[in-house]
């Protein structure tokens, strides 16, 4: 009951200033199981609390330290390739497999986020920490009551992951096809009418077939035309004005030209003056002779104007009928788009009964295999149901919950019609839970505390770690409720989830914290703060006084020393795996 999901990622550090009543302080964290304890108000929830903001959580001023203008938290994570690589597509840095998730929130409430450096929302930060970090406490736990999340809890045991992709892209196919179909079937309904019509427009267009740019063609001809007498007047003086004898301007210019052509040679940096005004007395004598040509071929066609007249008349009202928009141009263009499209139009709406028939035939193809790929899916999580239950329900007796049990129960529509179908098969899949001999199994929302929750997601999570993708399981009060050997019990899952993921718990409970490979203990300092120097690290001697102050409230006690001393040895000498 495993899945291969490649290396787990880690939280190396976290840096906090200005939450609640932390000033400052920057927390490290190692591999295997981390404690952390203090007393009451010292600030190890808000340790969680900065973890959770920087994963996306929602934040506000209220969160942000008294005097402070701003709450700044930063976490640094050891990531797999799979989520270095969903960082850097998101526009972030990464260095090496190290990623950084930084959240800022002022003191007027107003909050940024961001991965690599990169500005994101607490949305994409959200989806990259689902594989990065799992926190369980009290408000956390509530997801557990979600339907969808008992499904993932299964699906994740049982390694359906490639069988629901699967799936899925045929669920995605089959409502493809039905939508297509149903269109087809409504254009069906209303295709004698586009028939007519389309058929009225490919008639009427075909009278007259006008062509890509015809129109402007036409619009100049008719100005040219309507304007015969106008411009041989305007050329036929502008001509005499040029070649006439007695002040023509050519002639005039012509004799400049011979008279610079007599100095040439005399002077290099004149030569160049007097070759560029031959060359433009020659383009005016082409233009001359163009402009006379133009003439020649310049006459009155009344009937050829007429003939322009007409044909502007019926494209315009092809357009006004048949065009859409108020972009003339536009509407011509897609006018004669829409006659070179009307015979394969018409071709789809005549054949449509006998798409429709093809299309329902390959949907009835689509449903058999989306019927198999459900049952597969199904049986899968059939088949692990029990294992995962019996697992379970071992591991919660041993957490002070002797005579509970976990119930992983599916119910599976017939699969007959579609609507049976959802995004995630045919099953819906519920986790009961009893609490003592007897009693009737029921949601766990219904009959477990909170207290018991914690637990049952602890159990969980020892089952299931082994095919997660979880790098970081994170309790909070998941001891709430226990003590004495139940309290040690709580501590030895801990410790064996730690040998497949990196754990970090927050506990009051020394029978908890003397499983812990670290022990990071917070603290305020005088003021009522906790600023950097107030997260320590302990040594194995002053982990025993550490231990001993949480079984007795005092520290220095002989007595409370030995008992954490007994109970330090207890786990150094305990198997994890019993």
């Amino acid at each position: 009951m495993s899945e291969n999901h490649g290396p787990v990622s880690s939280l190396d550090e976290i840096s906090i200033r200005g939450l609640g009543v932390i000033e400052s302080a920057v927390v490290e964290f190692s591999a295997g199981l981390t404690v952390l304890t203090g007393e009451t108000g010292a600030g190890k929830t808000m340790v969680l609390s900065a973890l959770g903001l920087v994963l996306g959580a929602k934040g506000d001023a209220d969160l942000v330290r008294t005097g402070s203008d701003r709450t700044v938290v930063s976490a640094r994570f050891c990531a797999n390739p799979k989520i270095v690589e969903n960082v850097l597509d998101s526009g972030g840095d990464v260095d090496g497999n190290e990623i950084l998730l930084t959240r800022t929130i002022s003191a007027e409430g107003k909050s940024r986020i961001s991965i690599g450096g990169a500005l994101s929302t607490a949305g994409k930060v959200s989806e990259i920490a689902e594989t990065l970090v799992e926190i369980h406490g009290q408000s956390t736990n509530l997801r557990l009551s979600k339907a969808a999340v008992q499904r993932e809890v299964l699906d994740s045991f049982v390694g359906a992951h490639d069988a629901i992709g699967l799936y899925q892209k045929l669920y995605e196919e089959y409502r493809t096809l039905s939508h297509r179909i149903i269109a087809l079937k409504e254009h069906s309904a209303k295709k004698d009418s586009q028939i007519a019509e389309l058929k009225t427009f490919a008639d009427e267009f075909a009278k007259l077939m006008p062509k890509a740019g015809e129109l402007a063609s036409i619009d100049d001809e008719i100005n040219r035309l309507g304007s015969v007498e106008e411009l041989n007047s305007a050329l036929t003086s502008t001509l005499n004005l040029l070649e006439d004898e007695d002040r023509g301007v050519i002639n005039t210019l012509q004799l400049a030209r011979r008279t610079l052509e007599s100095i040439k040679s005399k002077d290099s940096t004149l030569d160049i003056h007097i070759d560029k005004y031959t060359s433009v007395l020659f383009d005016l004598t082409d233009v001359m002779a163009d402009v006379v040509s133009y003439l020649a071929r310049l006459e009155a066609n009344p009937q050829r104007f007429d003939q322009l007249q007409q044909r502007k008349s019926g494209i315009n009202a092809l357009l006004k009928k048949f065009g859409e928009g108020s972009d003339r141009d536009l509407a011509y263009v897609n006018l004669i788009a829409r006659y070179e499209s009307a015979e394969e139009s018409l071709a789809d709406l005549t054949g449509g009964d006998q798409r429709i028939a093809e299309l329902e035939s390959e949907l009835a193809a689509v449903f058999k295999k989306l019927k198999a790929s459900a049952g597969e899916v199904s049986k899968l999580r059939s088949k692990g149901a029990a294992q995962l239950s019996k697992l379970t329900t071992l591991e919660m007796q041993q957490l002070s919950m002797p005579n509970s049990q976990l119930i992983c129960e599916i119910k599976t529509l017939p699969g007959e019609k579609f609507s049976d179908y959802g995004l995630f098969g045919l099953d819906e899949v519920s986790l009961l839970f009893a609490g003592h001999s007897g009693a009737q199994p029921l949601p766990l929302s219904k009959v477990a505390s909170g207290g018991e929750v914690s637990r049952v997601m602890l159990a969980l999570s020892v089952v299931i770690a082994e095919s997660s993708p979880i790098g970081t399981y994170i309790f909070d009060e998941v001891d709430a409720g226990v003590g004495g050997a139940a309290a040690v019990e709580v501590g030895r899952r801990l410790k064996k989830l730690s040998k497949v993921a990196q754990v970090i718990v927050v506990t009051h409970l020394a029978q908890v914290a003397v499983w812990g490979d670290s022990h990071l203990l917070v603290q305020k300092d005088q003021t009522g703060s906790v600023s950097a120097s107030d997260v320590k690290r302990l040594t194995e001697a002053e982990r025993k006084v550490e231990i001993a102050r949480m079984l007795s409230g005092q520290a220095q006690s002989a007595t409370a020393q030995e008992h954490a001393a007994e109970l330090l040895e207890l786990v150094r000498n305990s198997s994890i795996l019993t």
